[in-house]
């Protein structure tokens, strides 16, 4: 067995799909079903279960992850130390961020440490609240960044930033007169949120629960999967959501999007590191900046 038969099947299993894998893995979707055809030949069992065209993990495949991912993440913290040998002239540095900090804060973040230190490869990889820490546990995230609460006691988690929420409608809507909106206005709107376990769907159900709003008691029109989805829904129809202030600044000075006028407190942005995992110096120099930065 082969690492890189290990990575092929991790990245089939999270993703329930040859071709996607095979993508993302710079390989073609022959070469990616040929490497699970040979694990499952030479030790006898499925790992995954074929559905017309669609492939499933099987029993054997799920518990298999776990152990494939442990072992993908200590081979690269081995890799890790002795390219570090050298100081931080080359390295890597793999980082898992919620959709929010990943295209709106981390971006300028990542283009001066890569100035700083060009040899380092940076590798971001997008994900809501619970999939960020889950990486960080399972060691294939050096850091995390999240902008929703978490209880994990197996990690680190350092305030970075505080963030602005604001709720916006369209131009057109009857809430972007600027009247004051009660409990009871938030039920007769039509809203578009983000998905369970995002940090933008936890802000807004952590306000809600403030004011003694429960959220299933709202007119959920839609749950879409992404920042840019909600916005772009929200332009097109009679919708309210709650997002960062980051992800609607230029759409507000534009005028294509309202501000409602709801009182909403401030949230923060969250650094996840691992308490008993290796810290590499590509790491730690990244959570320096970030230190000088809060200065």
């Amino acid at each position: 067995m082969t690492l890189e038969q290990l990575r092929i099947f991790v990245e089939v299993a999270e993703r329930q799909h040859l071709t996607q894998a095979a993508n993302a893995l710079s390989l073609t979707p022959s070469a990616v079903s040929s490497a699970i055809r040979v694990l499952e030949n030479r030790y006898g069992i499925p790992l995954f279960n074929r559905v017309g065209r669609r492939i499933e993990t099987s029993e054997a495949g799920r518990i298999f992850l776990t152990e494939a991912r442990s072992t993908l993440a200590s081979a690269r913290a081995a890799e890790l130390t002795l390219s570090e040998l050298g100081g931080l002239q080359r390295g890597a540095l793999s980082i898992q961020a919620s959709q929010t900090i990943a295209s709106y804060w981390l971006p300028e973040l990542l283009v001066r440490f890569h100035q700083k230190y060009p040899q380092i490869e940076l590798s971001l990889t997008i994900g809501n609240t619970q999939q960020v820490a889950q990486a960080v546990v399972d060691g294939a995230a050096d850091l995390g960044f999240i902008e929703g609460t978490i209880d994990e006691s197996a990690l680190v988690v350092e305030t970075v930033d505080d963030d602005r929420i604001v709720a916006v409608v369209g131009p057109n809507h009857p809430w972007a007169n600027g009247q004051k909106l009660t409990p009871a206005d938030l039920r007769t709107g039509k809203w578009i949120l983000r998905e369970q376990g995002s940090g933008t769907r936890s802000a807004l159900e952590e306000m809600l629960k403030a004011i003694d709003v429960d959220v299933n008691t709202l007119q959920i029109a839609l749950t879409l999967p992404s920042n840019e989805a909600v916005r772009s829904a929200v332009m097109s129809g009679p919708f309210v959501t709650v997002v960062s202030e980051l992800v609607v600044a230029s759409h507000l000075q534009a005028g294509l999007l309202c501000k409602a006028d709801v009182d909403l407190p401030l949230r923060s942005f969250y650094l996840l590191h691992h308490k008993a995992r290796y810290k590499t110096k590509a790491s730690l120099a990244l959570q320096e900046m970030i230190q000088r930065q809060q200065r």
